[in-house]
């Protein structure tokens, strides 16, 4: 697994040489091949990545893919080494390197000259990277275990990181699930200087809606960036693609034919449970394309021997069910020999393929009544009966239409459905702010200037559905299958490219991804373009009607929760009667988010604490 970990401290001394001790036992405990550089004020590792160090005392590190805007810089890293143009960058450029970079990175400059640090991630937040401030410094990291190394900081999960996770069903940067660690979210920077530690973003998209627009001359650019970038990221002996058969992952499985005269290979998973299996449309792409397709039907079983390792894999609670099939289609990849998977993540959230989006925007017709007459009619909509097919679907239309976006997103979320004050215990509680989650979400959504609705929702799903769940999702699974991860759709080029093409091409008149559609017509088979939106989604509550051995698991889990202090055992109790006599695959989903939290907790007991805060053990 790729990463980095390091910190500097202006103090230094015998905290330093614990800080580097701890470090070097994390980096043996993870395995071999990590290199390191260290001084008596600072230290930095990195694991199939680049480090170098000067004589003025500056020390880099870089892990990823990355690749240099500078022609000059490029160069240097082709001859010496990404880490000696990084350094190169950091003489010429100071912080002002991250411009020059492209590609998906994460990296650290420590200048214990001038007593300065950079650390910084990609645009899209394709490399994580974790934080905590120390005493006169800053500890950083790609996980959470290589900065809680430092003997200083706690392992004990917060009210505020459960609260979140239940909330997201992951945890958003910047929240950790840890005290005084934060995550730097995509095109953010961290710079420690004399005491002071600031997380800020160093690039903002610019989305721009130009009149005009010739959808055929942007089509044509589109697929020549989809092909460069699939060009350069399949630079390696045995590369695979993810196939689902949906246009991202068929777009990527068909250029990589196209650049590999040797053949591609595909992989796909199935499932034997009707509604979620892909693979009849997966098998059309490879066709078409002429790949070498593999496929495998994951089975409860798999569930059952799978979910445990998934679960403690995480070095944070992660409740994104796709993970599970993500990794046995890595798995299959490793045991045929690929060594890097190109997966198809990205296209939906750069050029509006996910259904809220048209869903949204039939909402927002109501904002754009003057506002007398919604004043007006809104008394007239909230009292019309539920129970009436016609008046209820009116009634429920204008309530949902007068929440504000980014709020309307929510309002199928548990914790918005479901009587939060029945769910979680009363002590829990008081300690947690509740609108934290969605302070969260309306400060990402209003970053971008002069966007439109369609495109700022997109942004905020670059930050919460890609680069913290989507993308943690597959990285992660794919690492524990031994395999490197790359994603075509995010190449910075191309996210810029998808800021020039107008909302009402890329939705046009309810169509998902029309400009796309549109653009990829006559390279996808017709069936691709015109099936509706799926993906890796797993059956798990349809299955623990049907399979006693993974009910038992699940069900498990939740009564272990009873003890933890934070959710009500009468709750725990009514969400699994809701699961047995009500819609198996709404609920199923939170069973599963509940148990991936539970596992987690098992795998990751906190150093010398109980695993959960005092006041949460009620």
């Amino acid at each position: 697994m790729a990463g980095l970990c390091g910190w500097f401290s202006r103090g230094g001394g015998q905290d330093g040489r614990d800080i580097r001790s701890r470090a070097d036992t994390l980096a043996a405990r993870r395995g071999a091949g990590m290199d390191s550089r260290s001084n008596p004020r600072a230290a930095c590792l990195v694991r199939d990545g680049w480090l170098a160090e000067d004589d003025q005392g500056r020390m880099v590190a870089l892990v990823g893919h990355p690749h240099w805007r500078d022609g000059e810089l490029a160069e240097l890293a082709r001859a010496q080494g990404p880490a000696q143009a990084l350094l190169e960058a950091w003489r010429r450029h100071g912080p002002g390197l991250l411009d020059c970079l492209a590609g998906d990175f994460a990296l650290a400059v420590i200048d214990t000259a001038q007593g300065r640090v950079l650390a910084g991630v990609d645009r899209m937040g394709q490399q994580p990277l974790h934080y905590a401030r120390i005493p006169g410094g800053v500890v950083f990291g790609s996980t959470a275990d290589s900065v809680l190394a430092h003997p200083g900081l706690s392992r004990t999960p917060t009210p505020e990181g459960l609260y979140h996770y239940l909330f997201f069903h992951m945890l958003p940067a910047p929240v950790s699930l840890f005290p005084d660690l934060a995550k730097l979210q995509g095109a953010h920077c961290l710079q420690a200087e004399g005491g002071a530690v600031e997380a800020t973003p160093y690039w903002q998209p610019r989305f721009q809606e130009p009149d005009g627009a010739d959808g055929a001359e942007l089509g044509e650019e589109l697929r020549g960036l989809l092909h460069e970038s699939v060009r350069r990221r399949a630079d390696v002996d045995r590369p695979g693609a993810f196939l689902s058969g949906g246009l991202d992952s068929s777009t990527v499985a068909g250029m990589l034919a196209g650049v590999r005269p040797e053949g591609a290979d595909t992989f796909s998973i199935g499932f034997h449970a009707e509604g979620y299996d892909e693979l009849p449309y997966a098998r059309i792409a490879a066709r078409h394309f002429g790949t070498r397709s593999h496929e495998y039907y994951v089975t409860p079983e798999d569930v059952v021997e799978a979910v445990p390792l998934i679960a403690a894999s995480y070095d944070e609670p992660f409740g994104n069910s796709s993970a599970l099939p993500a990794y046995f289609c890595a798995r299959v990849a490793a045991e045929q020999g690929v060594t890097r998977m190109l997966a198809g993540d990205g296209g939906d959230e750069l050029f509006a393929g996910n259904a809220r989006y048209a869903k949204q925007g039939v909402f927002e017709h109501w904002g754009r009544l003057p506002g007398p007459a919604r004043r007006a009619l809104e008394p007239l909509f909230t009292r019309l009966p539920r129970g009436l097919p016609v008046l209820g679907k009116a009634r429920s239309y204008v309530e949902q239409a007068r929440i504000p976006l980014p709020d309307r997103l929510q309002t199928y979320n548990y914790l918005h459905r479901l009587a939060v004050e029945e769910m979680l215990e009363p002590d829990f509680l008081g300690q947690v702010d509740r609108e934290a989650p969605w302070g969260l979400m309306r400060s990402i959504y209003q970053r971008p200037q002069e966007a439109s609705a369609l495109n700022r929702m997109m942004y905020l799903d670059w930050q919460q559905t890609l680069a913290d769940n989507d993308l943690r999702k597959v990285s992660r699974m794919v690492q524990l299958a031994g395999l490197d991860v790359v994603y075509p759709m995010l190449d910075d080029d191309l996210v810029v490219f998808s800021c020039r093409v107008p909302s009402a091409l890329k939705l046009q008149q309810g169509r998902l991804r029309h400009f796309y559609k549109e653009a990829l017509s006559g390279f996808l088979p017709a069936e691709i373009i015109d099936k509706k939106k799926h993906g890796f989604g797993l059956p798990f509550g349809v299955w623990m009607h049907e399979h006693p051995p993974l009910r038992e698991m699940a069900y498990d889990s939740l009564l272990r929760l009873k003890g933890q202090g934070f959710l009500r055992p009468a709750f725990i109790d009514e969400l699994i009667r809701l699961h047995r006599e009500g819609h198996s695959a709404y609920y199923g989903d939170f069973v599963w988010i509940l148990m991936m939290l539970d596992l987690w907790l098992e795998a990751h007991p906190a150093e010398g604490a109980a695993s959960l805060p005092r006041a949460a053990q009620a």
